[in-house]
């Protein structure tokens, strides 16, 4: 999607995802080397290509890049993409909880997928809380568990990331200082290098 088609509210978002692209990049370079960088950005850049403009040329380039790399090379791409991935999710989770409290914040109306807009629909539906109350007590509710049990993360994975979040989230809530953006975004850095859950791990990922 292009920039000046994101409506304003999502903004925030795309900043953070740069940033935090652009950090890893940053790693990748360092941890990995100035070539599996390149690489990275190359499939990058024409899988953009491929997919705003259905550039053709852009998909043969990414169809020899991808056909040509080593296993090794391989692993190491899936890692730095999986590793944007998780930042993305990340940054997209924060966007959310920035949204919520911004229409909290306006007192705006309930929003579609809340509790509270459920029972409003229900209201002007004429629908009574004896009623609510009648359906409830002889619902069957399944919970759907979407969790996957193989998926083996390390408890250090999961504090980088949950540092990354808070990070992101003194950015947002915070007016911060030129200085203390430099100190944020150096944390962010540290917390990228240290954490090194989905790339820059080396081969053995175990270790």
């Amino acid at each position: 999607m292009d920039l000046h088609e994101t409506p304003d509210k999502d903004l925030p978002l795309r900043d953070d995802i740069r940033l935090l692209g652009r950090i890893l990049g940053d790693t990748v370079r360092t941890q990995e080397g100035e070539p599996v960088f390149e690489i990275v950005e190359h499939i990058r850049r024409n899988s953009i290509r491929f997919h705003r403009e259905e550039d053709e040329a852009a998909r043969h380039e990414l169809e020899a890049t991808l056909n040509g790399l080593s296993h090794g090379q391989n692993i190491q791409i899936i890692r730095a993409f999986s590793y944007f991935s998780q930042l993305a999710n990340i940054a997209e989770d924060q966007h959310h909880i920035r949204r919520t409290r911004a229409h909290a914040l306006a007192a705006s109306a309930p929003r579609g997928g809340t509790m509270a807009h459920a029972l409003t629909r229900a209201r002007d539906a004429g629908i009574s809380r004896s009623k609510l109350e009648n359906f409830f007590t002889d619902a069957i509710v399944c919970p759907v568990l979407t969790a996957h049990p193989t998926e083996v993360r390390r408890r250090s994975t999961i504090d980088r990331e949950v540092e990354v979040a808070q990070l992101l989230e003194e950015r947002d809530r915070l007016r911060l200082t030129p200085e203390e953006t430099a100190t944020n975004e150096e944390a962010l850095r540290s917390a990228s290098r240290c954490g090194r859950p989905a790339c820059c791990a080396g081969a053995d990922s175990k270790s």
